[in-house]
């Protein structure tokens, strides 16, 4: 009985590994992966762009005595 239990263990452990994704699938998950990225970096340097503009388009106080 404990042979037919383990065989079974064993079957069922490959058949959940051999599900995952195939090599173009983690191609393709990768490249949106980076596609996101890239968008993500884009925007945050266009964001401190338009910062630094506003600082330097900004006029210059003067503190009060």
């Amino acid at each position: 009985m404990k042979k037919v239990v383990a065989l079974l263990f064993v079957a069922g452990a490959l058949s959940i590994v051999s599900c995952g994704p195939s090599a173009e699938e983690k191609a393709k998950m990768e490249a949106e992966a980076k596609a996101k990225i890239d968008s993500l970096f884009n925007a945050a340097s266009k964001a401190t762009e338009v910062t630094d503009t506003a600082k330097a388009a900004a006029p210059a106080t003067e503190e009060k005595k």
